[in-house]
């Protein structure tokens, strides 16, 4: 592994965050009455996309924003986050 570099893990990581969020939320979504609410995990899986919803893009958008928008920030979120993390992670890893 050490021959890939580590943004491009970082980055792939930040994409199959996103992948897995997008899953997550769509059958949170679509099985809603199956479930009874909201799919048990899905706080767990659209963590790092929740907390720059509330973090970072509420306090700049005190409207109220449409679904589409919504759904772009919350996995623009999850990418970013999830890439930064493992980037720092493999960053700290291989400094040792």
């Amino acid at each position: 592994m050490k021959h890939l570099k580590p943004l491009n893990i970082a980055l792939k990581f930040g994409v199959g965050a996103v992948v897995v969020g997008l899953l997550a939320f769509a059958l949170s979504w679509n099985l809603w009455d199956f479930w009874g609410g909201p799919m048990p995990g899905i706080e767990l899986l659209l963590f790092p996309g929740n907390i720059t919803l509330v973090y970072i893009w509420h306090p700049l958008f005190t409207e109220e924003v449409y679904f589409w928008p919504k759904l772009f920030l919350l996995m623009l979120g999850q990418f970013l986050v999830v890439t930064f993390v493992v980037a720092l992670c493999i960053r700290v890893t291989h400094d040792q």
